[in-house]
Formats: C-alpha cells, structure tokens, sequence
C-alpha cells in the first residue's frame, strides 16, 4: 500500500500540523475513519483515512509541521512493511555483511607474489553518547509505550539497527525499563498561554492565522475598496419572525432566524443585480451563473467562510438548514475541504456581538462582501411625523472597485432593502 502524505486540504494549502492522531500504530483503520486532525491553512479539520490495514507506521508526532506531499504514516497489511526512506537505504548499504560487500576478488595471475588479505568485518554501530539512537520508528514508539531503554539495546537488524523484536525481547524480559525522568510522553498541541494581567506575552501564529494576515493584505492593499451604507427598517422582520415563532417554530435546531433572511436576501438581491456576482481576473470581469454564498463564522482558531453552493436554488428553510449545519460542522471541525471553496460572495454578521455597523474586508477574488450589524430599538420620526420607537439595522457593503461600480452597488443595497422590509417576498 502507499504511504500516506500530507493532503491537499485547501486550494491555497501548502503545509499543515498534525494537531493529534486518532490511531495509534497497531490499530486497525478502515477507509472513511478519522485517522488525524490536520490544521490547514484555512480551518483545523479531522481526515479521514483512505486505506484499509493497519497503521504500521507514524513519521509525524502531534504538533509536527510538514509540506504537503510529504509521508506522515504508513498504513499496511498483514507482513507489510514501509520502504525505507533514502537515508536508511544508505544505512542497509553501508552495513551490508563483509562478505558481501568487502569480500577480496581473485588476484590475477600476475599478481600471485603475496596474499590477498580479506578486510575484516564492520562492528554494529554503538550510539554514542548524545548521538542518533538507530532504531525503526515503530520500535522507538513500542519502546515509548512499554518503558524499555533504547540506549541499552544491540539492534538485529541492519546496521546494528533496533527492530520491534528487539524492544519486544527487551520488555518481556523486564529489563532495560527507562528511568521514569527519561520516560517519553507523547507530545500534545501546546495549550494557549495564560497571560496575567500586566503581563507581556509572544503567542506564535496558527497556520490559520498566518494566512489570515496574508490575505487580509494582499485584499486591503492590492484591491481597491470602496464602501456603502444603508439603514433599514426592521420592525417588519421582528414581526414576521414574531408569527413565526407565534406559529410554533420556536425548536432551535430547525427555528429560521433573521440571519436566514439576511443570507436569503443577499441572494436574491444579487439574481436581481448579478454584477455583484462577480470577480476581477486580471483583464477580464468573471460574472458567475450560480451564487455561490459564504458565510463568515467564528471559531476558536479564526475566522471561515464555508459556502452554500448554487444558492439561488434553495428555499428560505433550505438556506436555514445549510447554514446551521455548515457552521455546527466549522466549529466541529468536521468540514470537508471544497465546503470552504469556491465562493462569489460574502455575509459577516456581527450584529450577534452588539456591533452597531462596521466594514468588513473583500475576500479575494469575490468583488462584494456584506457586513450587518445588530438590530436596535431607537426612535424614528415617522412619516406623520410623529416620534415613535421602532428597530433599525444598519447594513455595509464592500466593493471591489474594479468590478462594481457605485451606482451597481447602490441598485443592488436598494434590492437588498426592498427584500429585507418585505420580508414576505423571501418566504415565496
């Protein structure tokens, strides 16, 4: 079987940590089981293995960092072992036997006036004080695990090197047990410091986090924003979410929120001005065919945008239900890695945390992103006049200005406007 490599788990990954394993070597793996949780570039996310066996080998400890591509375990049948890598070729070659390897060739007859003398044989290596222990990576595992003292070993196989027979030996025998300061524990991702107050602390970034600064600058700098604001009416979507709940949809898991109308208005506003749907590609203007909707969402690593596909075709409640099971799964980690790929444009909604209005960054290569705030009760002078307390919710909207010009920006917030106020209209 192949071994197993560092998976492509985003468009724009190229390394990943391996945030812990969920298999030891000896276990038995199926194909579709979580073998490991890899943090990606974009979000941490659980693998899942595609290869039946057992898992023979681990390269990768928890907390490792490595290229994409490159082997971080080997999964194997009964008897089947993992190739070595180049290194070991090199270490089986030069300890091949003496009589393979160094035997003396037949003089020739002209050269019969003494001897030829056969050179002797290598010794097995010995390790040497603080250097390499020679041994295969699942015996240094088994020899972790059972408390057996690889420095007092003599390896059988090549080279002097240390197999799992070996260690096996070793710990049937009771011998050779690590003295308890020496006893390896297998490493955990290092929890986040806990900072007193006047403290200074330096927090390395996540692999998530780095590529969030990236981003955010190639975004802000390169692409030319501009910006948009609106003030809506909200008393009519407090009312009709009012009967709804009236109506007996109060169950939490399925209830449809304000946020669901939100997402569910940003489409169809975006069928009734699709420039928006659209993205700069150097020196064309790419206008998609679907609407494909990211929705920001907050995790304990970051930020992610996982995305409804094909949008435009989904009802109020099937927009409800996808959203709802994209971020229970985000904060999970339990998202596959095309679900945070591939979308035309974006929701953020901080309204939730009493964020009144604020501008959100463009996501390149989307040309729009929306950012709602937190609905308010406030006073109003209505039309007759008269002072009167009603609920306002101020939307932003991001424009990248080489796609999206104002008055296309400003035709597609009136869109928005009108389906947000009438809310009945997104329920057809």
């Amino acid at each position: 079987m192949p071994e197993i490599q560092m998976p492509k788990l985003s468009d724009t990954m190229t390394e990943g940590t391996l945030v812990s394993w969920k298999k030891k070597v000896g276990d038995e793996v199926t194909a579709g089981e979580v073998l490991a949780e890899i943090e990606t570039d974009k979000a941490t996310m659980e693998w899942e293995s595609t290869e039946d066996g057992l898992l023979k080998e681990i390269y990768v400890e928890e907390g490792g960092k490595v290229n994409v591509g490159d082997r971080i375990a080997f999964i194997g049948g009964e008897g089947e072992e993992a190739e070595g890598t180049e290194e070991e070729e090199k270490e089986k070659e030069e300890a091949a036997p003496a009589e393979a390897k160094d035997a003396t060739p037949e003089p020739k007859a002209a050269d019969k006036k003494a001897p030829a003398k056969a050179k002797p044989a290598p010794k097995a290596e010995e390790p040497s004080a603080g250097g390499r222990i020679k041994a295969s990576p699942l015996a240094k595992k088994i020899a972790a695990e059972k408390g057996v003292d690889l420095t007092s070993l003599k390896g059988t196989g090549p080279g002097g090197r240390i197999v799992e027979k070996d260690v096996e030996a070793a710990a049937a025998d009771g011998a050779s047990a690590v003295p308890a300061e020496k006893t390896a524990t297998p490493k955990t991702k290092a929890p986040a410091p806990e900072i007193s107050a006047g403290e200074t602390a330096r927090i390395s970034l996540t692999g998530m986090r780095k590529v969030i600064a990236e981003r955010l600058v190639s975004s802000l700098g390169p692409v030319p924003h501009f910006y948009l604001n609106i003030e809506i009416d909200a008393d009519p979507l407090m009312r009709v979410r009012a009967e709804l709940k009236s109506g007996g949809e109060d169950d939490d898991a399925t209830k449809i929120t304000v946020n669901d109308f939100i997402l569910k208005a940003a489409v169809v506003a975006a069928l009734r001005e699709p420039k928006v749907n659209a993205a700069f590609d150097g020196d064309a203007i790419i206008q998609y065919g679907d609407i494909n909707l990211a929705v920001a969402v907050a995790i304990d690593e970051g930020l992610v945008t996982p995305v409804i596909r094909g949008a435009q075709n989904k009802s109020l409640r099937e927009v409800s239900a996808a959203v709802k099971d994209l971020a229970h799964r985000a904060r999970n980690k339990r998202m596959k890695p095309e679900e945070f790929q591939g979308g035309t444009l974006t929701v953020s909604n901080l309204g939730s945390y009493g964020i009144d209005y604020f501008s959100a960054i463009i996501n390149p290569p989307q040309a729009i992103i929306l950012s709602i705030g937190a609905i308010v009760r406030q006073p109003i002078v209505n039309e007759a006049g008269v002072v009167v307390p009603a609920y306002r919710m101020k939307i932003g909207m991001s424009c990248d200005h080489r796609v999206v010009d104002g008055a296309i920006g400003a035709s597609y917030l009136k869109a928005l406007r009108h389906l947000l106020q009438n809310p009945s209209l997104l329920l057809l």
